[in-house]
């Protein structure tokens, strides 16, 4: 495993992997595991400039970011709950530089596991940047600048995406306005932080250092409040986080940003009125955009989508024969289980195995507190595709162990087909959901029906009983909670 190429007898492959993100490496040790000889290239740097593979998501976005919203989750229970379990404590501090040490240790654990992956499962990997030459070639660059040209039977595009920057309103500076990996590296907490966009990055970061005591302002141009979330968990998670001190405003269009010495005013206009906003941090988290920069897809004969998307047809082609991408290059839902899931079933379709990915039971996760999950259809979404719907749902604060953890906030929402009772989605907000949504996404894998969540014993005292009491509240038969059958 190093920056230097291979030696010249291993030039050819029978799958090259570009990226080595949660879309790559997984393709890479499932095709070694299938008997391909594999390369992935990945050309991650860190702050430090040390290479690593993983991605954005184990080195700058989902690892990273949930070793914080851990640390920020415990100093904030320290403050304000500890003391009803009985624990005494004095007023608790917070050592940012130790707190950003050990969100630095679980990064480098996961991406240096995945290196021992590679030399467990024969995976050639090589840090530096792959970019496609056509007639199955591929150029290596390594960080050190020599290169080396490889050949693949197959080649695999997984690039992954990168944030979007407001170049013309908002530009990085990496000091004063920041993307979502800056707004991880915080030596201080901000004493006045905005965030542009309220969308998953949006509030999870805006939780992390609101909790720390950042007085933080999101500010979202859409009118409501996470429109790819059920209206009512939606709501209940706007209730909750403007509880908690999270200043959320919605349809707040940002017009302008003017960078001081010290501080960052953002212009925006919000109910047909200008308004102004000064702060000491600026995060722009309006979304992520393909990674395709300098990869040679025109050279290739590689298509992209007006938005820059790598063009695929259902089993991942690329317009390029021997081409195929996978995970946030190709647009979709951009979520690393998703790139995973696309990049093993990928190799084991190109080793002929009848595989593929279930678009319908990919579920989502924000790692706020409470948090929110869900998997399927909304409602709202359900409704307008034509189901006819029976709905029911169950608090937390009916569950025993949930006040016994000290969280009862939030709910789980059944979403059913009334005359197949068959689960069409599940939507939650409350401790640990991102743990319980396994069990509903199972469920729409296996087509279950609403009554074989009922039928289905859960433990107790668990948070899994929440989920069968809102199955039961779908006709009407919770035990333990308020029937809120529609």
């Amino acid at each position: 495993m190093s920056d230097t190429p291979s030696p010249a007898s291993d030039k050819s492959f029978d799958v090259i992997v570009i990226g080595g993100g949660p879309g790559g490496y997984p393709a890479a040790i499932r095709a070694a595991q299938l008997g391909m000889k594999a390369l992935c290239i990945d050309g991650w740097l860190n702050r430090d400039n040390s290479p690593s593979f993983g991605g954005t998501c184990l080195n700058a976005g989902c690892i990273p970011s949930k070793a914080l919203l851990e640390s920020s989750e415990l100093f904030h229970k320290a403050g304000h709950e500890f003391a009803v379990h009985g624990i005494g404590v004095s007023t608790p501090t917070m050592d940012i530089a130790k707190m950003q040490e050990r969100k630095m240790a679980v990064s480098k654990a996961n991406s240096g596991g995945v290196k021992l992956l590679f030399q467990a499962n024969k995976v050639t990997g090589l840090f530096g940047f792959g970019k496609l030459l056509g007639n199955g070639q591929v150029l290596y660059t390594a960080h050190d600048g020599k290169t080396e040209t490889y050949t693949g039977k197959h080649i695999i595009i997984a690039t992954g995406s990168a944030p979007v920057e407001l170049k013309k309103i908002a530009p990085f500076d990496g000091d004063k306005v920041v993307d979502s990996w800056g707004a991880l590296d915080f030596a201080a907490v901000p004493g006045r932080l905005g965030i542009i966009g309220a969308g998953v990055i949006g509030v999870e970061l805006g939780s992390v250092w609101s909790r720390l005591g950042a007085k933080t302002a999101i500010l979202e141009a859409l009118p409501g409040f996470l429109p790819m979330v059920d209206a009512a968990i939606a709501k209940e998670a706007l209730r909750q986080f403007t509880k908690q001190g999270l200043d959320i405003r919605l349809g707040a269009k940002v017009t302008a940003v003017a960078k001081g010495d010290k501080d960052v005013t953002v212009t925006y206009e919000q109910g047909g009125e200008s308004k102004t906003e000064t702060f000491d941090k600026l995060i722009v988290a309006v979304g992520r955009r393909p990674y395709t920069d300098n990869l040679g897809c025109d050279v290739a004969g590689v298509t992209l989508d007006e938005r820059g998307f790598v063009k695929i047809d259902k089993g991942y082609k690329t317009s390029a024969a021997g081409i195929y991408a996978v995970g946030d290059v190709t647009g979709g839902a951009m979520l690393a289980h998703k790139a995973i899931e696309e990049g093993v079933v990928l190799v084991e379709q190109l080793h002929g195995e009848k595989s593929e990915v279930n678009y319908n039971a990919i579920p989502s996760v924000i790692y706020t507190s409470p948090e929110i999950a869900w998997v399927g259809l909304s409602e709202e979404q359900a409704k307008a595709a034509g189901h006819e719907v029976k709905v029911g749902s169950s608090p937390f604060a009916a569950n025993g162990r949930a006040r016994a953890i000290e969280s009862i906030a939030g709910q789980v929402k059944f979403v059913s087909d009334a005359k197949t009772d068959r689960v069409l989605g599940v939507h939650m907000i409350g401790p640990y959901v991102s743990e319980l949504c396994a069990e509903a996404v199972l469920a729409l894998e296996f087509a279950a029906t609403t009554q074989d969540i009922q039928l289905t014993m859960h433990g107790h005292p668990t948070l899994s009983e929440t989920f069968h009491e809102a199955a039961l509240a779908v006709d009407g038969h919770a035990i333990h909670s308020a029937n809120k059958k529609r």
